[in-house]
């Protein structure tokens, strides 16, 4: 699921991205560099093993699968991590992170994360949570004023994408605000206006529906329940507890370098435009922090084994109900299980990630790539997360289909 609006979140948006030659641009396994040349058959999963030993055969068919979706989806540049304990690590970036100067794109970079956002949004709740200072099933209007259904709508909801308020970056004045000037800044009470003219769509518990809406009322939580700016807590109290030196919350459009460019045709004419400084803002507690490879891979683990949390609010925020329309997934706490992969993917312009872990083999999977653009109604960071666990673990495949049109079933 994104962050990014209304015609993107429909997942039908044309791709219309210039083809890139593909080629490396770094890359390494732990148990030796991939040769030159077609790989052998070989199966990536002995049988009985849940996780394959990262071999180099087994790199070289992890560089063809996302080489393929690379080619297929027209992705400028992405970058894979791949690791267990005890079986290696894949590591790689393929391709370019600027068209204009055809720069490589490189491991050390810092991207955009979209959605993931939303991992340490609900974390910073769910540290509320332990302390006492808040309650999943207190109403939102305890805390925020002007909510419809308010007095009904809990923490627990919202964090569990069952609010049914609508989702502001699906309304169509907020798509015509931000791209006819995507470099201005949002409020969140702006976003939240946008979200509140339109009548509830369902009672509050009732269906699972992802909305930003709901990450934003949890942001204002946070803030006053802490007396702390949202970004400035998070910083604080998640990244850096979880060690993570290459994350934040940016306060404004701020982009630490070195970063890729991103590519994206959200926008007023259906152009393909770099996005790299446009405010992110619009997508503030949903959509608008920033990481790089080494951090997501470490958050995976913390994230999906709740070193921040007590086991008891972790219990909780993993106990996921049916995601309606999405086979084998579940949404628990502001996290996703796919067909046992466990954490959350994120997109918003011009860039896409998902950011992953497998509980028994204590497997992470990051990707990140510097284009949201769909490839037949699919997003091609699920794609690239598809291809990627079929080699490794079938029997733990990554499947997550674009977001529906709203309103459909």
């Amino acid at each position: 699921m994104s962050t990014r609006w209304c015609g993107a979140a429909a997942g039908v948006a044309a791709v219309g991205l210039v083809v890139v030659p593909l080629g490396f641009g770094a890359g390494y396994v732990s148990e030796g560099a991939p040769t030159p040349g077609a790989s052998p058959s070989v199966s990536a999963t002995p049988q009985g093993d849940a996780f394959p030993r990262l071999t180099p055969a087994v790199a070289r068919q992890l560089d063809q699968v996302v080489q393929k979706v690379m080619a297929d989806a027209k992705v400028p540049g992405v970058m894979v991590s791949l690791s267990a304990p005890g079986k290696g690590e894949y590591v790689r970036t393929f391709g370019i992170a600027d068209k204009a100067t055809r720069a490589p794109i490189a491991t050390d970079m810092y991207m955009r994360i979209g959605s993931e956002t939303k991992t340490f949004t609900v974390t910073a709740l769910l540290q509320l949570v332990d302390e006492g200072k808040v309650g999943l099933d207190d109403p939102i209007g305890k805390y925020v004023s002007g909510v419809p259904n308010g007095d009904r709508i809990t923490l627990r909801e919202l964090a569990g994408m069952r609010s049914g308020l609508f989702n502001y970056s699906e309304d169509e004045g907020f798509f015509k605000a931000l791209t006819s000037d995507p470099r201005r800044p949002f409020t969140p009470q702006e976003l939240l206006d946008y979200s509140f003219k339109h009548p509830v769509l369902f009672e509050p518990g009732a269906k699972f529906y992802y909305c930003n809406t709901n990450l934003i009322l949890l942001g204002l939580v946070v803030e006053k329940m802490t007396g702390q700016n949202l970004a400035d807590y998070v910083n604080e109290k998640v990244t850096k507890p979880a060690g993570l030196a290459h994350t934040l919350f940016p306060k404004g459009a701020e982009f630490p370098t070195p970063h890729s460019q991103g590519y994206t045709n959200q926008t007023a004419t259906g152009k393909v435009e770099d996005a790299a400084d446009w405010n992110p803002s619009w997508g503030w507690a949903a959509g608008a922090m920033i990481s790089r490879l080494d951090d997501l891979k470490q958050w995976a683990r913390v994230l999906a084994t709740g070193e921040l949390l007590t086991p008891a609010t972790q219990a909780q925020r993993l106990k996921v109900v049916p995601a309606a329309g999405l086979p084998d997934t579940g949404y628990g706490l502001g996290i996703f299980n796919v067909d046992g992969w466990i954490g959350h993917n994120g997109s918003l312009p011009g860039y896409q990630s998902l950011t992953i872990y497998l509980p028994e083999p204590k497997a992470t999977l990051v990707v990140l790539l510097n284009t949201d653009i769909s490839h037949q109604g699919s997003e091609p960071s699920s794609l690239f997360g598809e291809a990627i666990t079929k080699t490794v673990t079938p029997d733990h495949v990554f499947r997550l289909p674009a977001q529906p049109v709203p309103g459909s079933s």
